[in-house]
């Protein structure tokens, strides 16, 4: 009986000491580091547009180039470094991602910015890739644990730390930000080297287990359904600033501020309700999808804030639910499986930014809004369709 307890608190994350989740937590600062320099730009954007001699739109390119980088990286990086432990990979990616900042801080034009942030798409989507893998693996049975850490560490970084880097960029300097979130990176990797124990590559790591992967129907399934959410997502989330504005402008930063708090209580709750994932994987992207409905219809500033927190507080939740699922659906090929929704992910960033610009420019900023209602609410549809193994 005492052994099924602890057992039972093993699954449920419960009872864990302190001192065995500091690796968890040193890689939970690895995303918020490359989360931070990876939507930087967004801040600091007409400063550097014009420090560096293009326009605002072209100068957009610089986020658009790091997720096509991860997206083609996320499902190979395993195939180049099959048998490398993966402490050293996790490692020497956040130290890419500092080399990343620092060449960006120093780019005398645009095409050294474009390698520096290509360089950057590499880091983040190989640390995503491996990190949950690292984590389940130094803390065996608590998978909910790790994927709400990480997770946790991509809503503080869009909650506290781009707004912060952005005061950096206008006050200081743009080339003075992006030197702050390499210090940030470093500082990462030096943590995560004292911390992390070795974490040996599984035995079919690379190939084999991205085989493996890509024939599980219903992984592939589900791998569908997590880009029509992300899609939905960015369809819209790059235009937030705009759809806030056409309500109320004198509550912008405030209300931006509700998003990234409400994402850090959906972090928590994805959490606490994973033990029922088929319900949490389709109800946190049908609650999204009637945040950004809400959102596009809102015609006064109660309405557009309980949009915009409950689309925080959504969206969030979606990171930790999928990859949870993903491992639960392909438990022998977790770093594959990551992999591939890190892919979704990047590839979503980039279609959904294009495709909700378009709409703006041609209809207004209702309609990415409205887009994105629709395929998150088809997402939610489609994983409820799906059956979760126990």
């Amino acid at each position: 009986m005492s052994s099924q307890i602890s057992d039972r608190r093993s699954v449920d994350g419960a009872g864990a000491p302190a001192a065995t989740l500091l690796p968890v937590i040193a890689l939970a600062s690895g995303t918020t580091a490359l989360v931070t320099s990876e939507f930087l730009p967004a801040g600091v954007l007409p400063t550097m547009a014009s420090d560096i001699g293009v326009s605002d739109g072209v100068a957009g390119l610089a986020i658009a180039v790091t997720a096509i980088a991860g997206a083609v990286t996320a499902p190979t990086v395993a195939l180049v470094l099959p048998r490398t432990s993966r402490r050293t990979v996790l490692v020497a990616l956040l130290a890419a991602g500092a080399v990343a900042d620092l060449a960006v801080s120093l780019a005398p034009d645009f095409a050294v910015l474009l390698l520096g942030r290509l360089l950057l798409g590499i880091a983040l989507a190989g640390f995503w890739s491996f990190a949950f893998g690292a984590g389940t693996t130094v803390v065996p049975g608590r998978p909910r644990v790790v994927s709400t850490a990480l997770a946790f560490g991509v809503s503080l970084a869009t909650a506290l730390g781009v707004p912060l880097a952005a005061l950096v960029g206008n006050g200081v300097g743009w080339r003075a930000a992006f030197v702050g979130a390499g210090a940030i990176c470093v500082l990462s990797a030096a943590w995560l080297a004292g911390v992390l124990p070795p974490v040996p590559a599984h035995p079919s790591a690379g190939l084999p287990m991205l085989r493996r992967a890509v024939g599980n129907r219903r992984l592939m399934a589900g791998i569908g359904c997590v880009g029509l959410v992300a899609f939905g997502n960015f369809a819209s989330y790059p235009y937030i600033r705009l759809a806030i504005e056409r309500v109320s402008s004198h509550h912008t930063p405030w209300l931006l501020v509700g998003w990234g708090l409400g994402g850090m209580v959906g972090n928590v709750l994805a959490g606490a309700f994973a033990a029922r994932l088929r319900l949490l994987a389709a109800a946190a992207p049908v609650l999204l999808g009637v945040a950004l409905l809400v959102t596009a219809v809102a015609g006064s500033s109660g309405p557009l804030a309980i949009g915009i927190v409950l689309w925080g507080f959504a969206f969030n939740m979606i990171p930790v639910a999928t990859q949870l699922w993903v491992s639960r659906v392909e438990p022998d090929s977790v770093e594959s499986a990551v992999s591939l929704q890190v892919t979704a992910f990047q590839v979503a960033i980039t279609v959904g930014a294009v495709v909700g610009g378009v709409l703006l420019d041609a209809r207004g900023a209702q309609f990415p809004l409205l887009m994105g209602a629709a395929a998150a609410l088809a997402g939610g549809v489609g994983f409820g369709l799906l059956r979760v193994p126990a």
